[in-house]
This record gives C-alpha cells, structure tokens and sequence, in this order.
C-alpha cells in the first residue's frame, strides 16, 4: 500500500493545516511597519508566531536570515534606520515602570524624554528567535545601531502558559511582543486585542491537535 500524502502546509503562515488560523484574520491597517527578522535556524513550526504576525497586518515584512546590508536591502525600498526602533533588550534590564514599552538610550538605559524617543516612527524590527539567535542577527547587522532601541516591559505573562517555557519573566512570542509595541507606538488597542485573539485560537487548536 503506498503511504498517505503528507498534509499541505498553509502557504502563508506554512503552519499544518489544523493550526492555521489564517482564513479568521483580517489583516489590520497599521500606520508603522513592522519588520520581523527571523533567524534560520528558528525552526518552531508548531509554535512559532512571526509569519502569523505578519499575517495580521497590512504594512509589514517578514525577511529570514542572518545578516543584510542596510535597512534599505532588506525592505527593498530607500528607508532611514533613524526613523525605526529595533526591539532588543539584550544585557539591559528595565526597571519596573508604569509602561509596557520602554525606550532606551544608547547604553541601554531608559531614555529621559519617552515621549520624544517614540517621534516619528516610520517602522520597528522585531528578532525572531531564541535569545542567543536574536543576538547574532543584532550583531551582524551594524545598520541595527542606528536604530531607536526599544524594550518592553510587559504585565502579563506570555499565552504561551506551560506549552513553552521562556528564559525570562518579560519573555513573549513575537506576535505578542509585536502586539504590544504597535499597539502602544500607534495608540490603537485594538491592534493587540485582534493579533492576540488570532494567537489565542493557534494555541487552542494546537492544545485541540495534541489531546
């Protein structure tokens, strides 16, 4: 007997068809870019959000590899790195403050003015990866330095609950953190309830798959 075809993945979010939630998103319509950097080697299938991430909005790129030129390259467009933020913790650690994003200085510190900090924002990148992963694309990348550099500082755990243990309490899946970031930068919460609504229905169907 010859074996059974393997299913087709989702062409847009390449998840197996019963974790794609694709046909329940309405893409958003949001001002600032998101650019999503994916190291190659983040291979979560299953769990991985990036592409679903981008799945949800109108103005974003998803891009996977290790190192570009310029800004520029990778969007395939003229852009200024001064007019984006890169979302990068890093060493730093943010102190407790009433906000959830937080922009920080060239030295990793809170920056005095946040307000000031967040003006202008034409895009932000967001890393896709394991800690160590997202390190090496900020490393490769000297453009990235020229970026406004932002962190967060969420309330609430990632959704991701005990199907995937994170490094550090601040720790979010990247549509999470995306969520978040360009909910705050565009004062639209509406953008975070519907990006965590769809990332809510992959993890019931995943919890669904594997009873």
């Amino acid at each position: 007997m010859s074996e059974a075809p393997t299913p087709t993945p989702c062409p847009q979010c390449l998840k197996p068809q019963a974790l794609c939630v694709c046909a329940s998103v309405t893409p958003i319509d949001n001002r600032i870019c998101l650019l999503v950097l994916q190291h190659p080697q983040e291979q979560d299938v299953e769990l991985g959000t990036a592409r679903l991430a981008v799945c949800h909005l109108e103005n974003a790129v998803f891009k996977v590899g290790l190192s570009w030129p310029s800004l520029s390259k990778v969007l395939g467009r003229p852009a200024d790195p001064k007019k984006w933020a890169v979302l990068y913790l890093g060493s730093a650690k943010v102190p407790a403050t009433p906000g959830e994003v937080v922009a920080l200085d060239r030295k990793g510190n809170p920056a005095a003015d946040q307000a000031k900090a967040f003006e202008g924002l034409e895009g932000v990148v967001v890393l896709d990866g394991t800690w160590s992963q997202a390190k090496a694309i900020w490393w490769r990348n000297a453009w990235l330095l020229k970026c406004k550099r932002v962190a967060l500082n969420p309330k609430q755990p990632s959704l991701y609950g005990r199907l995937r243990k994170e490094p550090r309490r601040d720790g979010l899946s990247t549509i999470e953190a995306a969520a978040l970031l360009l909910s705050y930068l565009e004062n639209k919460p509406e953008i975070r309830t519907a990006m965590l609504d769809g990332f809510a229905r992959m993890l019931a169907a995943f919890r669904t798959n594997r009873a």
